[in-house]
């Protein structure tokens, strides 16, 4: 099956209401001790496609060292993940910004950690997105991105969407198919990290759902 691309920002505030809804608890949680793992000892973490700050909330919640950029293009995510985070009583620990991914304006090499989890689908080049990474992180440093595998073919798409997001409304539903339709193949992905050069990264499949990129703190 062919990729089909989405928009790259998800910025209405129906999306971004829609988004923060729903129930991604257990892949949240599962995404932030993974991260924890690779570095228990970072402090400046950079996360690219932030959305509304859940995952750098349960990283800071953990580990008080950590200090976590988070950047987004949706305007909307980030005014509902700076409520989060107000929430949360992070304020000092977690900067919100409104980046491109693609184009960062950190200098080289600024990251202890470099995370991102389910940005890569929306991306209609990701190429640009893999070099930004090799740039910001400093030397050895953790590496953790996680991303929605294109399944082979519609019925499978429509089989995950009934499995995964029976529960979700209809709008839910919707964006949970647009997504598995704009992701990436581990063939693809392995193509993009050969592509530019990015070193010392493990590639496997680490769920029925996700491929995942990671380099542990060398």
């Amino acid at each position: 099956m062919n990729r089909v691309l989405e928009p790259e920002v998800m910025d209405t505030w129906l999306e971004a209401t829609a988004y923060d809804a729903m129930d991604f608890v257990a892949v949240n949680t599962t995404f932030a001790a993974d991260a924890i793992d690779l570095d228990p000892h970072a402090v400046k973490i950079l996360d690219l496609g932030t959305g509304t700050a859940r995952i750098p909330i349960l990283m800071c919640q953990q580990q008080p060292q950590y200090l976590i950029t988070g950047v987004d293009l949706a305007q909307s995510m980030l005014i509902i993940g700076q409520r989060n985070v107000g929430e949360a009583k992070l304020n000092q620990r977690i900067r919100l910004e409104r980046v491109d991914s693609k184009r960062m304006p950190y200098p080289d090499l600024e990251f202890d950690m470099l995370i991102s989890n389910s940005l890569v689908h929306h991306l209609p080049d990701p190429s640009s997105f893999f070099i930004e990474i090799k740039r910001l992180v400093r030397p050895g440093g953790a590496i953790l991105i996680r991303d929605l595998i294109r399944p082979e073919n519609d019925l499978i798409v429509n089989e995950l969407v009934s499995k995964i997001a029976g529960n979700y409304n209809s709008h839910q539903q919707q964006l949970f198919h647009d997504s598995l339709k704009a992701a990436l193949t581990l063939t693809e992905v392995q193509e993009l990290i050969d592509q530019v050069g990015l070193t010392q990264v493990k590639l496997t499949q680490s769920s029925d759902l996700h491929w995942t990129i990671e380099r542990k703190k060398l």
